[in-house]
């Protein structure tokens, strides 16, 4: 049976309408109207509320409120506020002024009527290529009605709305040079100055604009400049960026035909002439980086500050502001300044518990938005060793204050360090390299324990190095490419003293609108750069750069730590030794922390500094025992959990060394230490380089009889702690001339005959010694045996002595000797042997051990 499949009908092809241009027409025509409605509506719309705000408010300009700081006790310090304005009239003006403000802000400012469409095009194109409001296309009309009637500066849709609303109206009621007039003297110039003439007074001291004494091409076209961005083009503050923006100017004006290429030229090359203004209000450094620190951290600018009526809390301690003020002021701080510089300086200081900036000073004669010091970075030479060497170490848990540290003439491939006085001490405990700012120590501890630490460490110290230092020695001796600013010093060493943890530098706590709201709280930024226990040990150390060290005149009636620093001057045919570029003093109490650097802006051949860092060290000891007198006295305290440190002995200070022509010997003598201490004894001869060790002695007096006539010795005495293997610092020198006319021991026989008789044979020539009662038998002491009795009272332990060797750390360069406490000396180098023979001394043949018996020696028994 066959299936048949049905198949599905064609649908039928629906006619296409026919396109009906009546209706087409029509619709465009209903479109076109409503468009144009609606514009003339919207035309309509601007222009009647443009009049209305221009009848209503012209005339009663918002007037700025004035903005109040205040210190940390909530004391008004000082109010910010808009600076009255001298209002000049166009004619005042010369014709290129207004022609560089045209070229540069608004070049088709004559032919708009207020709203400039090709530049409002513009505008919105690169706003929505961005996606946000990147430029605007705003006129100098609108710049007008926005300066009068607006404080904020966003742009919304509807505040540009309003504006240009504004802006026609002016420009139906004004003419250009009116409206160019009202402008130039209403704009914002940067350092609280309205308008071109009180401009032109800040910046270039000229009241005159125009005429024989007014402005230059250059300077106008500065100002035009200047309005783009006050606080980053104006010549005051940022010269180098105000050249390049007056280029720019310069470039406009010539495109669009105001001037010649030869006139553009000539303003270029001019150099700027900024007056020096003499503002002795109080508190300026502060203030401005309030204002500095309110536009980076909370967003509001300067201009904001002098119109907004804002309340602005600060970290502030007026009495220390105001002493270090004085200091400042005060010519015998700072050496005779140079024939065309004034010597400068700048300090900072900073509670380190909370980071808040108690104090600051750019520099003497400090001017309103002048060159804050405080924050420009100079070489800080030896105050940058503890960030950068010593804590590192004492981090790594390998180190201590009396860990032993090489000093010794060195090089590190082809950087060669050397110590300020030349002299090199072979071996000293980091400690004494830190309270001596010895250099080759920190070199040599650097480079053990690698510069990728020390420059990690500083980096959290809150001073990042450039990539230049990061593979050179020199930054342990503060050799940096940038260097580093007196705030980022006391930040850095406020870790020290506050225990290992940083808090972020800061000058405001908070601020509050004109409305009471709160409108920036500062938020703490602590960070744990190092363990407590670097940070005591570090406290430890820099207290003896003050209490013995290099930072003595920093010392007040309180407890301070801290560190000088100087950079050498580098300037060819300058050889004096006391010559620096920049002298440093970096401190801290346990209550507060600072740093103070001095030296010239530009150091050069007739300006460098010839005082060391005793200048700064003595200028903070004055600022803070005045800044702090009234608080208590407080200790540093030793963080829970860190062990005592063990001391090593204190130096022997009165060595004494003296020929005793009876014994053929210089006694050597000095007050002896409790506990288990040995000393040891170096010496060398006046004409010899280096010291060598002579002796090790348990008791506070030795002999040295192997002196030669006519020669003149030096000793010095370390003291060695044996139970802790700790060695003090070394001693005095002791110095002492034999007289020529000194026998030599061997011809000074006991039995007083004469030794040039040809009859007598010299003892010892059989390998015996000669009897004193000529019987030519040996009579040894005691119980015929060469020992020395045990209560010898002038040699250690049971009355022997050892000979020097390098054996232990800082032992010298006395051979290779060990110590025998048994109180023998065993010489191990023919030398010493010849020394013995040399001085009329035989060894003991008879006990063949080669044993010098020193113990005889020293008593004049043998």
């Amino acid at each position: 049976m066959t299936t048949r499949t049905r198949k599905k009908p064609i649908p039928k092809k629906k006619k296409a309408k026919k396109f009906n241009k009546k209706r087409f027409f029509a619709w465009t025509l209903m479109t076109a109207a409503f468009a144009v409605f609606c514009a003339m509506a919207g035309y309509l719309f601007i222009i009647i509320n443009g009049e209305r705000l221009l009848r209503q408010n012209w005339d009663k300009m918002q007037m700025p409120e004035t903005s109040i700081i205040y210190d940390a006790q909530g004391k008004e310090i000082t109010k910010l506020y808009r600076q009255n304005r001298e209002y000049v009239t166009l004619s005042e003006m010369p014709q290129r002024l207004a022609e560089a403000f045209i070229a540069t802000e608004d070049r088709r400012f004559s032919e708009h009527a207020g709203i400039d469409i090709w530049a409002i095009g513009r505008a919105l194109y690169k706003d929505i290529v961005h996606r946000g409001a990147v430029e605007g296309g705003s006129t100098i009309t609108q710049q007008l009605a926005k300066n009068i009637f607006f404080t904020s500066w966003d742009k919304t849709l509807f505040r540009k709305a309003t504006e240009a609303s504004i802006a026609l109206a002016l420009e139906r009621n004004y003419t250009k040079d009116e409206i160019l007039e009202k402008y130039l003297n209403q704009i914002y110039f940067g350092n609280g100055v309205y308008g071109v003439k009180a401009a032109a007074e800040l910046y270039f001291g000229k009241s005159d604009l125009d005429g024989k004494n007014g402005l230059t091409l250059g300077e106008m076209a500065t100002l035009a400049g200047i309005p783009k961005s006050p606080a980053n083009f104006n010549p005051l503050d940022s010269p180098e960026n105000a050249k390049d923006r007056r280029a720019v100017v310069l470039k406009l004006m010539y495109e669009q035909g105001y001037i010649t290429k030869e006139e553009m030229d000539a303003a270029n090359a001019e150099e700027f002439h900024v007056p020096v203004n003499r503002d002795k209000k109080r508190y300026l450094a502060f203030v401005d980086y309030v204002q500095k620190e309110a536009a980076e951290a909370a967003g509001i600018s300067e201009e904001e500050l002098n119109l907004g009526g804002y309340h602005i809390y600060t970290t502030m301690d007026a009495k220390a502001q105001q002493t270090l003020e004085a200091a400042f002021e005060n010519d015998n701080y700072f050496q005779k300044d140079g024939p065309k510089q004034k010597m400068q300086g700048s300090m900072v200081i900073v509670d380190h518990k909370n980071g808040g900036i108690v104090a600051m000073v750019g520099g003497r004669d400090y001017v309103r938005k002048g060159l804050n010091r405080a924050l420009v970075p100079r070489q800080p030479g030896s105050s940058f060793k503890p960030i950068v060497s010593y804590a590192p170490a004492l981090e790594t848990g390998n180190w201590n204050p009396y860990s032993l540290l090489k000093d010794e003439r060195m090089s590190f491939g082809n950087y060669t360090p050397r110590n300020y006085d030349n002299r090199y001490r072979g071996q000293v405990t980091m400690i004494y390299a830190v309270q001596q700012s010895i250099n080759v120590p920190a070199v040599w501890l650097l480079n053990e324990i690698g510069i990728k630490k020390g420059v990690e460490f500083a980096a959290d110290l809150g001073i990042p190095l450039e990539p230049e230092d990061k593979n050179q020695l020199g930054i342990a001796l503060g050799g940096l490419k940038k260097g580093v600013s007196p705030l980022q010093m006391a930040q850095a060493y406020g870790a020290f003293a506050n225990g290992g943890v940083m808090n972020k530098a800061h000058a405001i706590e908070r601020i509050v609108d004109r409305d009471g709201r709160q409108v920036y709280q500062f938020k703490p930024e602590q960070k744990k750069v190092m363990s407590p226990k670097t940070a005591y040990y570090m406290t430890l150390m820099l207290q003896s750069v003050v209490e013995n060290g290099t930072g003595k005149r920093a010392r007040i009636n309180r407890p301070v730590a801290g560190k000088t620093g100087t950079t050498e001057l580098g300037i060819d045919g300058i050889n004096n030794s006391s010559a620096n570029r920049d002298v440093w003093f970096v401190g801290y109490t346990p209550e507060w922390t600072a740093a103070v650097w001095m030296g010239f802006d530009k150091t050069d051949a007739r300006h460098y500094v010839t005082i060391g860092s005793g200048a700064p060290a003595k200028l903070f000891a004055d600022v803070m025992s005045k800044a702090l007198a009234g608080k208590p006295v407080v200790r540093f305290a030793k963080p829970e959990g860190v062990p005592e440190l063990a001391r090593p002995p204190k130096a022997v200070t009165d060595l004494t060394a003296v020929y005793v022509p009876e014994e053929q010997g210089v006694k050597l003598q000095w007050t002896p230490q409790k506990g288990d201490i040995e000393y040891r004894v170096y010496r060398k001869e006046a004409a010899e380089e280096k010291y060598t060790q002579l002796v090790t002695s348990t008791t506070a007096e030795v002999k040295d009889i192997s002196v030669e006539p006519g020669k003149t010795y030096r000793y010095y005495v370390i003291p060695y702690r044996i139970d802790a293997k700790l060695e003090g610092d070394r001693s005095n020198i002791a110095e002492v001339t034999i007289p020529s006319d000194m026998l030599p021991p061997d011809m000074n026989l006991p039995d007083g005959t004469d030794p040039n008789s040809p009859d007598e044979p010299l003892p010892g020539d059989t390998g015996e010694l000669a009897p004193p009662d000529g019987t030519g038998e040996q009579q040894p002491p005691g119980d015929g045996t060469t020992d020395l009795p045990q209560d010898n009272p002038n040699t250690p332990g049971d009355g022997t002595e050892t000979v020097p060797g390098t054996g232990g750390a800082g032992q010298g360069e006395g051979g290779s000797g060990t110590q025998d406490r048994t109180g023998q000396v065993q010489p191990q180098t023919p030398d010493i042997q010849n020394n013995a023979r040399r001085n009329g001394f035989r060894e003991d043949r008879d006990r063949g051990s080669g044993i010098i018996n020193f113990g005889d020696i020293l008593n004049g028994t043998r």
